[in-house]
């Protein structure tokens, strides 16, 4: 079986977001009976992120999260550590591990420089993963960083390890589209949906699968989820332009079927990797002629085609996974070949 192909644009040679300029992405994958949790990081350049920063945007759909730094991000228009995922309450002890990173390489930090602004995002995994046995460490933040390359694992794997979506297995997975001369990669962090919202490739192949039980209305149970949405493009945006592209994130994620319910965190970030921004004042700003507003909708859709992909891909390459107080949670291909068989149950 193979994923359903989203949209019209061609891919990158990856399909992922590492098509995009030097972006790595490394995984820590914590697999320990009711512990089922992990840390996802990624890196935007190969260079230092604080000293050449990364120019970009958020945009908060919808605002039930905690994620961490967004607000220096909306202020400045830049990052300057690694982007870090994983579990909602391992937040403060990401932030810890990408501070004690920066010091490190940078003994200015809070003495002749400013201080460091830590990029965390955040999803509950609490379902699958005993969330309150606070399982990850700065250790593994570090581990998931020196892993990080170009080739990197999709579905239960990282902070997706715990995740669900749509009632089924969720987690990390990753797309990318061409549009016109630039590269857009996008990377989602999916634990959101009800089964019976589920939209895959336009068919609501939820509405067959969700029926409600006798005990319960599907529809009178609030949508209680996150995703994280990372867009990464080669175009020279700034960062009012990228705020425009983040948003467009949101037209993937409604394509799937999600109405961005109360309960839920969805959370969109835009980079450019065309340019950087020096943090030495002394160092010259890039001379660099931004897009044109009016070739911008190229990117818009691969935005939305993009993020539709990488969402189904998380769900498509997603493992089973057992966990917290014996929780379990199928696969699509799972349920795919189970309504297959029922459709045909002379087939082989």
């Amino acid at each position: 079986m193979t994923p359903p192909r989203i949209g019209v644009l061609p891919s990158g040679p990856r399909d992922a977001i590492s098509d995009v300029g030097q972006i790595r992405v490394g995984h820590l994958t914590l697999d320990r009976g009711d512990i089922q949790t992990g840390v996802t990081v990624l890196v935007p350049h190969g260079g230092d992120p604080f000293v050449d920063k990364i120019p970009a945007a958020a945009a908060v759909i919808n605002g039930f999260g905690k994620s961490a730094g967004l607000i220096q991000v909306t202020e400045l228009g830049a990052f300057e550590t690694p982007i870090a995922l994983s579990n909602t309450f391992a937040v403060g002890t990401l932030m810890q591990a990408q501070i004690r990173e920066a010091m490190a390489a940078h003994p200015q930090i809070g003495r002749e420089w400013p201080t460091v602004n830590p990029l965390v995002f955040e999803c509950n995994d609490g379902y699958l993963n005993d969330i309150r046995a606070l399982a990850v460490t700065e250790a593994h933040y570090r581990s998931a960083l020196a892993a990080a390359s170009a080739d990197f694992a999709q579905g239960s794997v990282g902070a997706g390890r715990g995740m669900s979506a749509f009632e089924l297995k969720g987690g990390i997975g990753s797309a990318s589209r061409r549009a016109s001369d630039y590269t857009l990669g996008a990377l989602a962090l999916a634990n959101f949906g009800k089964l019976e919202m589920l939209t895959l490739a336009g068919q609501p192949l939820g509405r067959q699968l969700g029926k409600p039980s006798a005990q319960q209305k599907r529809g009178d149970t609030p949508e209680q989820g996150s995703i994280i949405m990372l867009l990464a493009t080669d175009a020279p945006l700034d960062a009012r332009q990228l705020r425009r592209l983040a948003l467009r994130a949101g037209a993937g994620l409604a394509r799937t079927g999600s109405f961005f319910g109360h309960g839920s965190g969805d959370i969109a970030l835009a980079f450019s990797t065309a340019y950087t921004l020096p943090h030495i004042p002394s160092r010259p700003m890039q001379a660099l002629a931004m897009l044109h507003e009016t070739r911008l909708d190229p990117l818009f859709n691969a935005a939305a085609e993009a993020t539709e992909q990488a969402i189904i891909h998380a769900l498509w390459h997603a493992g089973p996974v057992s966990g917290r107080d014996g929780h379990v949670r199928r696969t699509l291909r799972d349920i795919l070949r189970q309504l297959s068989d029922e459709e045909n149950p002379c087939a082989s």
